[in-house]
């Protein structure tokens, strides 16, 4: 068996382990989407089913654990897939400058620094390199997320209320100095 047949074999099974952890998990495939875009392509996505109106919203959170005697670590990610996402609260005002994939350039934007947010279902997803393990369920909420958790669901709540920003402020709008 040559290389590119046994990759393609490792992939088949990984799908075939999605298709089961869905069933498990008792939801819709396209409710699975952002989570799996957050797995295999990184970072946050928000997405609307077409059919039957459900907003989510996957947000990942890395977590680097590091042993400075053996200089060996690992980074674990723990990606949460809200379904119906609803912010209950915000505190703080952060400025930030943000790229996202819908526009041309990076904009100054106003985030939160903390949330607290709740959902019709929240999943939890763990990714840990160590172990090769993606550990999966059910989790309660309301959840309270800070700094980049916030800002990602902020961010990704912009996208599912369809928010449109007036004329920002981009990278452009800075000066250097010396």
């Amino acid at each position: 068996m040559d290389f590119l047949e046994e990759e393609l074999k490792k992939k088949l099974k990984f799908n075939l382990q999605e298709q089961e952890i869905i069933k498990k998990l008792g939801i819709k495939h396209e409710v699975f989407l952002p989570l799996l875009f957050s797995l295999k392509f990184g970072g946050n996505w928000s997405y609307k089913t077409k059919k039957d109106s459900v907003r989510l919203m996957a947000i990942k959170d890395k977590v680097t654990r590091y042993d400075p005697e053996e200089k060996l670590g690992h980074t674990l990610e723990t990606i949460y897939l809200f379904s119906n996402p609803v912010v209950l609260k915000k505190e703080g005002r952060v400025l930030r400058l943000e790229k996202c994939s819908e526009k041309q350039e990076r904009e100054i934007v106003e985030r939160p620094y903390r949330v607290e947010v709740d959902a019709d279902d929240i999943i939890k997803a763990v990714l840990d390199p160590g172990t090769l393990k993606i550990k999966v369920g059910h989790v309660s909420g309301p959840l309270t997320m800070e700094g980049s958790l916030a800002y990602g669901v902020s961010h990704e709540m912009d996208h599912l209320s369809e928010v449109d920003e007036k004329t920002p402020k981009c990278l452009w709008d800075f000066r250097y100095e010396i």
